[in-house]
């Protein structure tokens, strides 16, 4: 698998799927969250509702269609919360993990990805990174290019400096 760093906005890259960084209620909020939902538009939340009433559990991974995004899925995985104490890496590579699982039963072979729980989550950008490389260098998988979609400058870093 190719992995690509780009400093795009996530909402505006093409992919087969668009990886989001969601809340465990899958409804939307701030962020990555909530742009994808914005850009999306209506149909993603609806959907959401739908499939997942209940959310789903950190780590775990739920999907949907794109609406308005320029993908046909989104892979919505739930990532930890750092800050509140969910600290557990392997939650964090869960997410990757369980990401790359949906889009191989999804067909998509082009992901966007953003630094899961390295935002408002507060898990730090070396480690985050690191997991987030590592995970997916090391999961089988049909999936050909993953494009980290890295708007902060200490995430482009971070992300480049596991890269290496």
């Amino acid at each position: 698998m190719e992995i690509v760093l780009k400093t795009a906005d996530i909402t505006t890259v093409p992919a087969d799927a668009i990886v989001n960084a969601a809340h465990h209620a899958l409804r939307g909020g701030g962020g990555v969250d909530g742009a994808i939902h914005h850009a999306g538009g209506p149909s993603i939340l609806a959907e959401c509702i739908e499939r997942y009433p209940n959310g789903v559990p950190t780590g775990e991974a739920g999907w949907t269609t794109a609406g308005n995004l320029p993908a046909r899925y989104v892979i919505h995985v739930v990532g930890p919360n750092y800050t509140a104490g969910q600290r557990d890496p392997a939650l964090l590579e869960s997410c990757y993990r369980n990401a790359l699982r949906l889009a191989d039963e999804l067909g998509a072979r082009r992901l966007t990805l953003p630094a899961v729980s390295a935002g408002i989550y507060g898990w730090p950008a070396q480690s985050a990174a690191d997991l987030a490389v590592q995970t997916l260098r090391e999961t089988e998988t049909e999936v050909e290019e993953a494009t980290f979609c890295l708007v902060e400058p200490r995430l482009h870093k971070a992300f480049t400096k596991a890269l290496e």
